[in-house]
């Protein structure tokens, strides 16, 4: 049975068990703002689940809960952060309002992080920067080799997810938030665990045959989305992420769910002030454009319904489920 609980408490408890699992108050703060986040977007798959995986990962050695980041800026508008083996939200979180500031002022900026764990849901980032009126593109290559590069039957990238974010204006902001494999990672794990077959055309089996079978799947290789033109789009997500940050690639970095090594791959994150470029409101020009195509051709808009969900929530409460209640108690019990 869930429980519904208001977001402050949400955001408080979850807070609290990851500082009772020896992790920094900082970064605590910083990750928890991304599974509350990820939960108000109804991202169900990269909210609480992320919390379980996140405190394993520490207790398991595979990211460091107290890693201190190092800020590096070689030119104005660039941000380079090493995690030190640490989460990326932390440097993101500590370098945020001046990386806006800048942006703002130069009107482009471009941040990087490598030596990092996983970072979650990937659209929370850029729908900060949309938030402050600006057009955010975000890469990680988050992981190990999990996906297919064209032509190959064996796994070279991670799933690669690219996501992108707009302002609009009176309206949540416009986000694209997809991984470049047919399905995330997470969507196959939960079937494995469910016991539920999955669609052909999301993975290859160890043999390099489909497979509709999730264990399957887990031991061989996903498949990108549109075929070679996903995994063309994986490459660029690799060479922004991993390439330009110093990051692991992702044939070099080791399990983020087993083990412990931290994944040490990367985040690349660029900010555009396009009020600046355009000299006019981006976020009215961008609204009255998406409002058109929606009225005249029944356009699907990324974002608008989940930001409409987002400040429903926030008024309502959020569901927790049993098990991650459970959890979340034993830990407040403990600080008490």
């Amino acid at each position: 049975m869930n429980q519904k609980v208001p977001c402050e408490e949400a955001f408080r408890l979850c807070k609290n068990a990851l500082e009772q699992n020896d992790i920094s108050a900082e970064s605590a703060d910083a990750i928890a703002k991304s599974l509350i986040d990820a939960e108000l977007q109804g991202k169900s798959n990269v909210g609480w689940p992320h919390l379980v995986d996140y405190l394993e990962a520490v207790q398991e050695g595979r990211v460091d809960g107290q890693a201190s980041p190092k800020i590096n800026r070689s030119a104005p508008a660039l941000f380079q952060i090493d995690a030190d083996g640490g989460f990326p939200h932390t440097g993101v979180e500590q370098v945020f309002d001046e990386f806006v500031e800048i942006t703002k002022n130069y009107g482009i900026s471009a941040l990087g992080v490598n030596n990092g764990y996983i970072s979650g849901e990937l659209g929370y980032f850029v729908r900060r920067l949309a938030n402050q009126d600006l057009l955010g593109l975000a890469a990680t290559n988050a992981g190990p080799a999990l996906l297919a590069a064209s032509g190959s039957k064996s796994p070279v990238f991670c799933t690669n997810p690219l996501a992108f974010a707009v302002p609009r204006k009176q309206a949540p902001p416009l986000v694209i938030d997809q991984s470049c494999s047919a399905t995330a990672f997470v969507n196959i794990r939960k079937a494995a665990k469910s016991g539920e077959s999955i669609p052909e055309g999301w993975a290859l089996d160890s043999g390099g045959k489909p497979t509709t079978d999730p264990h399957a799947a887990l031991k061989g290789v996903l498949l990108a989305f549109g075929g070679n033109r996903g995994a063309n789009i994986a490459m660029m997500v690799e060479l922004l992420a991993a390439g330009t940050t110093g990051a692991n690639w992702s044939r070099d970095a080791p399990p983020f769910h087993i083990g412990n090594e931290c994944t040490r791959t990367g985040l690349f994150i660029i900010a555009l002030d396009a009020n600046t470029m355009l000299g006019e409101d981006f976020s009215e020009r961008v609204n009255d454009y998406l409002n058109t195509i929606q009225a005249e051709h029944q356009t699907y808009i990324p974002g608008e319904q989940r930001g409409l969900d987002a400040e429903r929530r926030k008024r309502e409460g959020l569901l927790i489920p049993d098990d991650v209640w459970k959890l979340l108690n034993k830990y407040d019990a403990k600080s008490v």
